[in-house]
């Protein structure tokens, strides 16, 4: 019994040993298949050529390159679209007509490419991606326009010098048919003295491209303003004032090797004289949505500064009043003692429109100085006809019957407290 078993388990571990070399051989030959078609990929075929390839689509194929150190398995695109009809564009761009895309040729040789249906020749560009907004500054003129200045400023800071660079005026309006025009540039508050370009003759459209330079300190270069009058001379080379721009460098984001190129549209000078005490020019707007009056305050001119005071600064304060109660103030910034000064700032008030028939509006003109009590140079009141009559009442009327528009006028200053 125990000579049986012996033999029945010498009989089951030989078929074990057999089974187990059966599996290595089998693995081993599946191993070695494996490397032989691998093998077989390497063999090197042609060099493609990109622009041969869309020459003739028939002619491409993959370049394989081998190293030392490793083989490389060449990429084949699968030629699903490649049953589609090619069809060439005026600008040599190739798509394929649409039709069922898992429908596949059986004719003829499958080329890796054929494939890219409705793609861009590599290398080139789709403009429609990279489209960018149209620059409309030449062709959008508002109705009344004199023309346009475009002009471009760059402060050196370590020279302390102001580069502005004059470089063109379109759509001009002369007094007659032909223009000769040039500019002159002020750095307010010196109206003494400016820079002049070159005059351009018989154009309406002078092109400029000139630069000049102005010495000005940092520590006051945001209190200076630019003023560009821009001039025709006629046949008896008189100079006519065609318009001007002021541009308060406040307003610009001056910084070191920043070049800002900014564009103006020209503005008529206030040819009247001015009044006993100057004049300000301010703009009004109320948004009757939001409930809030809009105060701009512009410029102002001809002041009668106190001379034998030293002179700190000259500032605007703006008051809300509701029945002659004060409600709220603001006030610009000072600027050194000018007759001129140019300020732009912007305020806003709190106002519900039921008020602004009771609401009215005072711009007082001051001048700060050291150690002394600030002098009153100028005021002026605007509001409904309780408060004010004149141009004063036409201002505000203006605002209300053009909501959300900004309603620009001068104003003459009055002493009265």
């Amino acid at each position: 019994a125990e000579q049986a078993v012996a033999v029945a388990g010498g009989i089951i571990g030989g078929i074990l040993l057999f089974v187990l070399l059966g599996i290595t051989t089998y693995l081993l030959w599946k191993k070695f298949c494996c490397l032989f078609s691998y093998e077989k990929l390497i063999n090197p075929v042609k060099t493609t050529n990109a622009s041969a390839f869309f020459q003739d689509q028939a002619n491409s194929e993959v370049q394989l390159k081998s190293t030392s150190r490793s083989r490389s398995i060449p990429f084949i695109i699968p030629p699903t679209l490649h049953g589609g009809d090619w069809i060439h564009l005026t600008n040599e761009e190739q798509v394929q007509e649409d039709r069922d895309p898992y429908m596949t040729s059986h004719s003829g040789p499958r080329s890796s490419f054929h494939s890219l249906a409705g793609a861009y020749v590599v290398g080139t560009i789709n403009p429609d991606l990279y489209k960018f907004p149209e620059d409309k500054s030449e062709t959008d003129f508002p109705d009344g326009n004199i023309g346009r200045l475009w002009f471009s400023i760059e402060y050196e800071q370590e020279s302390e010098r102001l580069l502005v660079s004059l470089i063109k005026v379109r759509k001009l309006q002369p007094p007659a048919d032909s223009c000769s025009p040039f500019v002159k540039i002020y750095l307010l508050p010196d109206e003494r003295s400016y820079l002049q370009s070159k005059t351009k003759h018989k154009t309406l459209n002078p092109q400029f491209d000139e630069n000049f330079v102005f010495q000005v300190s940092s520590k006051i270069l945001l209190q200076r303003t630019l003023k560009f009058l821009v001039y025709h001379v006629d046949k008896q080379k008189k100079h006519h004032l065609l318009g001007q721009v002021i541009f308060p460098l406040k307003n610009a984001a001056l910084t070191e090797d920043n070049k800002l190129i900014i564009w103006r549209d020209l503005e008529k000078e206030n040819l009247e004289p001015p009044s006993e005490h100057g004049d300000i020019q301010f703009s009004l707007s109320y948004n009757d949505y939001l409930g809030r009056l809009t105060v701009v305050v512009l410029r102002a001119r001809g002041l009668k500064l106190h001379e034998e005071s030293p002179a700190v600064g000259v500032y605007v304060k703006v008051s809300l009043m509701n029945h002659n109660k004060f409600i709220k103030s603001k006030k610009t910034a000072a600027l050194l003692g000018t007759p001129n000064p140019v300020y732009n700032e912007t305020f806003s008030f709190k106002a519900d429109q039921t008020e602004l028939d009771t609401a009215s509006l005072s711009l007082s003109v001051l001048q700060s100085n050291k150690g002394e009590k600030t002098l009153l140079l100028g005021r002026v009141v605007i509001g409904p006809f309780m408060y004010t009559r004149g141009k004063e009442l036409e201002h505000w009327n203006e605002m209300i019957s053009k909501p959300k528009e900004l309603v620009k006028r001068w104003h003459a200053l009055c002493h009265s407290t």
